[in-house]
């Protein structure tokens, strides 16, 4: 029996808009690529840029929560 997907958006996670998701989605490809070419290449710098946007979100939620 399969489990019922849950609908809740997690507390920690911000809502996104479509240019941020599609800059998330951009980021996550390149990871991948780099994972493909070496497993012992660096990605810090991709994984920042990610941690950025999603924190920008997280502190627009916030001030919009404040109004």
């Amino acid at each position: 029996m399969a489990s019922k997907k849950s609908t809740e958006q997690d507390p920690n996670y911000p809502k996104l808009t479509a240019g941020e998701h599609a800059r998330i989605a951009w980021n996550v490809a390149r990871m991948c690529k780099r994972s493909i070419a070496s497993d012992t290449v660096h990605q810090r710098d991709l994984e920042k840029k990610v941690d950025r946007i999603i924190d920008r979100a997280r502190e627009r939620a916030e001030k919009n929560a404040k109004k």
